[in-house]
C-alpha cells in the first residue's frame, strides 16, 4: 500500500496545537450512537485535541457527558467542547499541568461538582522530545516526560478512587513504543513501558471494587504531538513504515476506548488493545 504523506510541518511548542496541522486530523466518529455510555460521565486527560478529542467526541455520541482536561490550547478546547455539545451532550473545560498532584485533585473535584458523578477516567494526556543521542536527555526533560505521562496518571486515579463505584473504567494510553522501543525517543518509550505495567497492576488492585481498568496503544496516529516532536522531513513521511503504509486518524482509535468504557467489555481488565496500522507485537 503506498504511503499517505502529510505535508511538511513543524510546531514548536508541546504537547501542539491541532488547528494549526494540515491536513486536519480525522475526529468524527464513523457509526450513529446507540446509547453505549448513557448517563455516564467521562474525564478525559489532554481531551482538547488528537485521539483525546476523537474520544470525547465519540463518548459524548455513546451519551457521556465530558470533561475535557488540557494544558493551555484553548482554542483547540474550544472546539471539542463544541463538538461534543454538537452531538446533544455537555462538556466543561479544565485547564492545567496533570504533572501536579494538586492540579489533578482539584480538576476531579470540579468535573464531580459540575455532573455529580465520575465514571470513566481517560489518562491520555502526555508528552515526548526527541533526542538521537541518549547522553544528551537531561534529568529536567526526563523528569517532566514522567511526570506527564506516568505521574499525571497515578495522581488522576488517586483523585477519581473516592468517587468511582462498581462498574467504572479507568483507560490508559500506552503506546507501541512500549512494545516495539523508540531509538530517539527513549523518555517517552520508558513512560510508556510502564503504563502497560501500572494499568495490569491497577487491574488487580481494583478487580474486587469491579472497577475495570484497560489500556489502549496507538501506533503511530496523526496528532499535535507529531509536528510538535519531530523535524518536518519525519512529519512527511509519519506512518509510513507501519504495514498500512500510513498514519492512523485519531477516529480510528477512539472506538478503542468506547469499546473498553462500555459493557461490551464487561469481561476484560488488565488488557491493552492495538490500533498500530497492522505491526505485530506482543500483548
Amino acid at each position: 500500500m503506498s504511503a499517505r504523506l502529510q505535508p511538511e510541518q513543524r510546531q514548536s511548542r508541546q504537547p501542539g496545537r491541532e488547528r494549526e496541522m494540515r491536513p486536519q486530523p480525522d475526529y468524527e466518529p464513523k457509526y450513529p450512537g446507540v446509547g453505549k455510555l448513557e448517563d455516564r460521565v467521562a474525564l478525559i486527560t489532554g481531551g482538547d485535541s488528537g485521539i483525546g478529542r476523537a474520544t470525547a467526541v465519540a463518548m459524548a455520541r455513546e451519551g457521556a457527558k465530558i470533561a475535557i482536561v488540557y494544558l493551555e490550547e484553548d482554542q483547540d478546547a474550544d472546539e471539542t467542547l463544541r463538538l461534543v455539545e454538537r452531538e446533544g451532550s455537555r462538556a466543561i473545560k479544565i485547564t492545567g499541568d496533570v504533572g501536579k498532584e494538586e492540579f489533578c485533585t482539584q480538576a476531579v473535584e470540579r468535573a464531580v461538582k459540575e455532573f455529580g458523578r465520575l465514571d470513566i477516567l481517560v489518562n491520555n494526556a502526555a508528552e515526548q522530545h526527541e533526542t538521537k543521542d541518549p547522553l544528551k536527555i537531561d534529568a529536567g526533560e526526563l523528569e517532566r516526560t514522567f511526570r506527564t505521562n506516568l505521574f499525571g496518571y497515578f495522581f488522576m486515579v488517586k483523585a477519581v478512587l473516592p468517587h468511582l463505584n462498581q462498574g467504572a473504567v479507568i483507560l490508559n494510553s500506552t503506546s507501541i513504543t512500549a512494545y516495539k522501543g523508540h531509538e530517539t525517543l527513549l523518555s517517552y518509550a520508558a513512560t510508556k513501558g510502564a503504563i502497560v505495567s501500572f494499568t495490569r497492576s491497577l487491574s488487580e488492585a481494583l478487580v474486587e471494587k469491579g472497577i475495570r481498568v484497560n489500556a489502549v496503544a496507538p501506533g503511530p496516529i496523526w496528532t499535535p504531538l507529531i509536528p510538535a516532536s519531530f523535524d518536518p522531513k519525519h512529519v512527511a513521511k509519519h506512518g509510513a513504515a507501519t504495514p498500512m503504509g500510513r498514519s492512523g486518524q485519531p477516529n480510528e482509535v477512539a472506538p478503542c476506548y468506547v469499546f473498553l468504557a462500555s459493557e461490551d467489555a464487561s469481561y476484560i481488565s488488565g488488557q491493552v488493545l492495538h490500533p498500530n496500522g497492522g505491526t505485530v507485537v506482543g500483548s
